[in-house]
Protein backbone atom coordinates (compact mmCIF):
# COMPACT_ATOMS: atom_id res chain seq x y z
CA UNK A 1 0.00 0.00 0.00
CA UNK A 2 1.33 3.39 -0.96
CA UNK A 3 2.01 5.83 1.88
CA UNK A 4 -0.14 8.98 2.08
CA UNK A 5 1.74 11.99 0.81
CA UNK A 6 2.05 14.76 3.42
CA UNK A 7 1.10 18.38 2.93
CA UNK A 8 3.93 20.15 1.18
CA UNK A 9 5.24 23.69 1.58
CA UNK A 10 3.48 24.74 -1.61
CA UNK A 11 0.09 24.22 0.06
CA UNK A 12 0.92 26.82 2.72
CA UNK A 13 2.18 29.20 0.06
CA UNK A 14 -1.05 28.79 -1.92
CA UNK A 15 -3.11 29.51 1.20
CA UNK A 16 -1.12 32.66 1.96
CA UNK A 17 -1.51 33.79 -1.65
CA UNK A 18 -5.27 33.19 -1.52
CA UNK A 19 -5.61 35.14 1.75
CA UNK A 20 -3.66 38.03 0.28
CA UNK A 21 -5.88 37.96 -2.81
CA UNK A 22 -9.03 38.10 -0.64
CA UNK A 23 -7.61 41.00 1.38
CA UNK A 24 -6.72 42.95 -1.76
CA UNK A 25 -10.15 42.34 -3.25
CA UNK A 26 -11.86 43.40 -0.01
CA UNK A 27 -9.83 46.61 0.13
CA UNK A 28 -10.73 47.33 -3.48
CA UNK A 29 -14.45 46.85 -2.76
CA UNK A 30 -14.29 49.12 0.29
CA UNK A 31 -12.52 51.80 -1.71
CA UNK A 32 -15.08 51.56 -4.51
CA UNK A 33 -18.02 51.74 -2.11
CA UNK A 34 -16.46 54.69 -0.26
CA UNK A 35 -15.88 56.62 -3.48
CA UNK A 36 -19.45 55.90 -4.59
CA UNK A 37 -20.85 57.04 -1.24
CA UNK A 38 -18.77 60.23 -1.29
CA UNK A 39 -20.00 60.99 -4.80
CA UNK A 40 -23.65 60.43 -3.81
CA UNK A 41 -23.22 62.56 -0.68
CA UNK A 42 -21.63 65.36 -2.68
CA UNK A 43 -24.50 65.32 -5.17
CA UNK A 44 -27.10 65.31 -2.39
CA UNK A 45 -25.39 68.16 -0.55
CA UNK A 46 -25.38 70.18 -3.76
CA UNK A 47 -29.09 69.53 -4.28
CA UNK A 48 -29.83 70.43 -0.64
CA UNK A 49 -27.87 73.65 -0.99
CA UNK A 50 -29.79 74.61 -4.15
CA UNK A 51 -33.09 73.70 -2.48
CA UNK A 52 -32.30 75.93 0.51
CA UNK A 53 -31.39 78.85 -1.74
CA UNK A 54 -34.47 78.47 -3.96
CA UNK A 55 -36.91 78.11 -1.08
CA UNK A 56 -35.23 80.35 1.51
CA UNK A 57 -38.21 82.73 1.68
CA UNK A 58 -40.68 79.87 2.19
CA UNK A 59 -38.45 78.24 4.80
CA UNK A 60 -38.31 81.51 6.71
CA UNK A 61 -42.02 82.37 6.44
CA UNK A 62 -43.71 78.96 6.74
CA UNK A 63 -43.16 77.18 10.11
CA UNK A 64 -44.52 73.84 8.87
CA UNK A 65 -42.34 73.85 5.74
CA UNK A 66 -39.35 74.90 7.86
CA UNK A 67 -39.87 72.06 10.33
CA UNK A 68 -40.04 69.52 7.50
CA UNK A 69 -36.87 70.97 5.97
CA UNK A 70 -35.07 70.69 9.33
CA UNK A 71 -36.21 67.07 9.75
CA UNK A 72 -34.95 66.29 6.26
CA UNK A 73 -31.58 67.77 7.17
CA UNK A 74 -31.40 65.79 10.40
CA UNK A 75 -32.19 62.55 8.55
CA UNK A 76 -28.86 62.84 6.72
CA UNK A 77 -26.90 64.24 9.65
CA UNK A 78 -27.06 67.91 8.64
CA UNK A 79 -27.75 70.32 11.50
CA UNK A 80 -29.14 73.63 10.16
CA UNK A 81 -28.35 75.23 13.50
CA UNK A 82 -24.64 74.39 13.44
CA UNK A 83 -22.79 77.69 13.37
CA UNK A 84 -25.95 79.73 14.01
CA UNK A 85 -24.61 81.05 17.29
CA UNK A 86 -21.85 82.79 15.35
CA UNK A 87 -24.21 84.05 12.69
CA UNK A 88 -22.60 82.15 9.88
CA UNK A 89 -19.10 83.48 10.61
CA UNK A 90 -16.12 81.42 11.66
CA UNK A 91 -13.68 82.55 14.26
CA UNK A 92 -10.88 82.96 11.71
CA UNK A 93 -10.97 85.29 8.78
CA UNK A 94 -14.70 85.96 8.98
CA UNK A 95 -15.49 83.23 6.41
CA UNK A 96 -18.88 81.58 6.48
CA UNK A 97 -19.16 78.22 8.22
CA UNK A 98 -19.48 75.12 6.07
CA UNK A 99 -23.10 74.61 7.15
CA UNK A 100 -23.96 78.22 6.38
CA UNK A 101 -22.48 77.89 2.90
CA UNK A 102 -24.36 74.66 2.22
CA UNK A 103 -27.74 75.69 3.63
CA UNK A 104 -27.63 79.32 2.62
CA UNK A 105 -26.99 82.33 4.83
CA UNK A 106 -30.67 83.31 4.97
CA UNK A 107 -31.70 80.04 6.63
CA UNK A 108 -28.76 80.13 9.02
CA UNK A 109 -29.45 83.75 9.97
CA UNK A 110 -33.13 83.00 10.56
CA UNK A 111 -32.34 80.49 13.31
CA UNK A 112 -29.81 82.89 14.78
CA UNK A 113 -32.51 85.56 14.95
CA UNK A 114 -34.98 83.17 16.60
CA UNK A 115 -32.36 82.20 19.19
CA UNK A 116 -31.70 85.87 20.01
CA UNK A 117 -35.40 86.54 20.46
CA UNK A 118 -35.86 83.47 22.66
CA UNK A 119 -33.09 84.76 24.92
CA UNK A 120 -34.71 88.22 25.07
CA UNK A 121 -38.16 86.81 25.86
CA UNK A 122 -36.87 84.47 28.58
CA UNK A 123 -34.72 87.10 30.25
CA UNK A 124 -37.46 89.72 30.22
CA UNK A 125 -39.90 87.29 31.85
CA UNK A 126 -37.67 85.91 34.61
CA UNK A 127 -39.35 88.15 37.16
CA UNK A 128 -42.67 86.51 36.28
CA UNK A 129 -41.67 82.85 36.07
CA UNK A 130 -38.30 82.45 37.74
CA UNK A 131 -36.64 81.41 34.49
CA UNK A 132 -39.02 78.56 33.62
CA UNK A 133 -41.26 79.24 30.60
CA UNK A 134 -43.43 76.93 28.55
CA UNK A 135 -42.36 76.43 24.93
CA UNK A 136 -45.87 77.39 23.78
CA UNK A 137 -45.82 80.64 25.75
CA UNK A 138 -42.35 81.50 24.43
CA UNK A 139 -43.55 80.87 20.88
CA UNK A 140 -46.47 83.28 21.37
CA UNK A 141 -44.23 86.02 22.77
CA UNK A 142 -41.69 85.64 19.98
CA UNK A 143 -44.58 85.81 17.52
CA UNK A 144 -45.84 89.05 19.07
CA UNK A 145 -42.35 90.52 19.11
CA UNK A 146 -43.14 92.74 22.07
CA UNK A 147 -40.12 94.83 23.00
CA UNK A 148 -37.81 93.13 20.49
CA UNK A 149 -39.01 94.43 17.13
CA UNK A 150 -41.52 92.85 14.82
CA UNK A 151 -42.86 89.38 15.47
CA UNK A 152 -41.71 86.19 13.76
CA UNK A 153 -44.05 83.37 12.78
CA UNK A 154 -42.40 80.38 14.48
CA UNK A 155 -43.35 76.85 15.49
CA UNK A 156 -42.57 74.80 18.59
CA UNK A 157 -39.90 73.07 16.51
CA UNK A 158 -38.21 76.41 15.80
CA UNK A 159 -38.13 77.29 19.49
CA UNK A 160 -36.68 73.91 20.46
CA UNK A 161 -33.98 74.17 17.80
CA UNK A 162 -33.17 77.74 18.81
CA UNK A 163 -32.68 76.69 22.45
CA UNK A 164 -30.52 73.77 21.28
CA UNK A 165 -28.31 76.19 19.33
CA UNK A 166 -27.54 78.09 22.56
CA UNK A 167 -26.03 75.08 24.34
CA UNK A 168 -22.46 75.52 22.99
CA UNK A 169 -22.44 79.03 24.46
CA UNK A 170 -22.85 77.69 28.00
CA UNK A 171 -25.77 80.07 28.45
CA UNK A 172 -27.73 77.87 30.86
CA UNK A 173 -30.66 77.56 28.44
CA UNK A 174 -32.12 74.07 28.15
CA UNK A 175 -35.37 72.16 27.63
CA UNK A 176 -36.83 70.29 30.61
CA UNK A 177 -39.87 68.06 30.83
CA UNK A 178 -42.38 68.99 33.53
CA UNK A 179 -45.19 66.49 33.39
CA UNK A 180 -46.47 66.50 29.82
CA UNK A 181 -45.09 69.94 29.00
CA UNK A 182 -41.79 71.06 27.56
CA UNK A 183 -40.36 74.04 29.40
CA UNK A 184 -37.45 76.35 28.68
CA UNK A 185 -35.16 76.78 31.66
CA UNK A 186 -33.09 79.94 31.28
CA UNK A 187 -31.22 79.74 34.58
CA UNK A 188 -28.28 77.37 35.19
CA UNK A 189 -30.02 75.49 37.99
CA UNK A 190 -31.30 71.93 38.02
CA UNK A 191 -34.74 71.12 39.38
CA UNK A 192 -34.62 68.36 41.97
CA UNK A 193 -37.14 65.51 42.03
CA UNK A 194 -39.41 67.10 44.65
CA UNK A 195 -39.54 70.42 42.79
CA UNK A 196 -40.40 68.67 39.51
CA UNK A 197 -43.14 66.71 41.29
CA UNK A 198 -44.72 69.88 42.71
CA UNK A 199 -44.62 71.70 39.37
CA UNK A 200 -46.18 68.68 37.65
CA UNK A 201 -48.95 68.59 40.28
CA UNK A 202 -49.63 72.32 39.70
CA UNK A 203 -49.78 71.65 35.97
CA UNK A 204 -52.50 69.05 36.53
CA UNK A 205 -54.44 70.64 39.41
CA UNK A 206 -53.85 74.34 38.77
CA UNK A 207 -52.40 74.97 42.22
CA UNK A 208 -51.24 73.11 45.33
CA UNK A 209 -51.21 73.64 49.07
CA UNK A 210 -48.89 72.14 51.64
CA UNK A 211 -51.69 69.94 52.98
CA UNK A 212 -52.40 68.63 49.45
CA UNK A 213 -48.77 67.60 49.11
CA UNK A 214 -48.77 65.95 52.52
CA UNK A 215 -52.00 64.04 51.90
CA UNK A 216 -51.39 62.94 48.31
CA UNK A 217 -47.65 62.35 48.36
CA UNK A 218 -47.33 61.22 51.98
CA UNK A 219 -44.76 63.95 52.64
CA UNK A 220 -43.85 65.21 56.05
CA UNK A 221 -44.90 68.84 56.66
CA UNK A 222 -41.28 69.96 56.77
CA UNK A 223 -40.58 68.39 53.36
CA UNK A 224 -43.59 70.04 51.71
CA UNK A 225 -42.78 73.42 53.23
CA UNK A 226 -39.11 73.22 52.21
CA UNK A 227 -39.92 72.44 48.59
CA UNK A 228 -42.49 75.24 48.40
CA UNK A 229 -40.12 77.76 49.93
CA UNK A 230 -37.35 76.79 47.48
CA UNK A 231 -39.73 77.28 44.54
CA UNK A 232 -40.90 80.61 45.96
CA UNK A 233 -37.31 81.80 46.36
CA UNK A 234 -36.67 81.09 42.68
CA UNK A 235 -39.98 82.73 41.62
CA UNK A 236 -41.12 79.43 40.11
CA UNK A 237 -44.41 79.62 42.03
CA UNK A 238 -46.57 82.44 43.30
CA UNK A 239 -48.55 82.43 46.51
CA UNK A 240 -52.21 83.31 47.02
CA UNK A 241 -52.36 84.29 50.68
CA UNK A 242 -56.07 85.24 50.59
CA UNK A 243 -57.27 81.63 50.45
CA UNK A 244 -58.13 79.81 53.71
CA UNK A 245 -54.86 77.91 53.24
CA UNK A 246 -52.06 79.41 51.17
CA UNK A 247 -52.29 78.27 47.56
CA UNK A 248 -49.26 78.06 45.30
CA UNK A 249 -49.57 78.68 41.55
CA UNK A 250 -47.11 78.35 38.71
CA UNK A 251 -46.90 81.32 36.28
CA UNK A 252 -46.77 79.06 33.18
CA UNK A 253 -49.88 77.20 34.35
CA UNK A 254 -51.64 80.50 34.97
CA UNK A 255 -50.86 81.60 31.41
CA UNK A 256 -52.29 78.32 30.09
CA UNK A 257 -55.53 78.77 32.06
CA UNK A 258 -55.94 82.31 30.70
CA UNK A 259 -55.67 80.98 27.13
Amino acid sequence: MAARRGVGLSAFQNRDSLSESYATHGASLRSTHLNSFQTQLSVFQSLLHNFALQHADTIKSNPTFRAEFARMCNAIGVDPLAGSNVKGKSAKGGAKSWWAQMLGGDVNDFYFEVAVRVVEVCRNSRGENGGLMGVEECKKRVGRGRGIGGGIDVSDDDILRAVKSLKPLGSGFSIVEVGSKQMIRSIPKELNTDQSTVLEAIQVLGYVTCSMLEDNLNWEPARAETVIQDLLADSLVWVDAQAPEKEYWSPPSMNDSQD
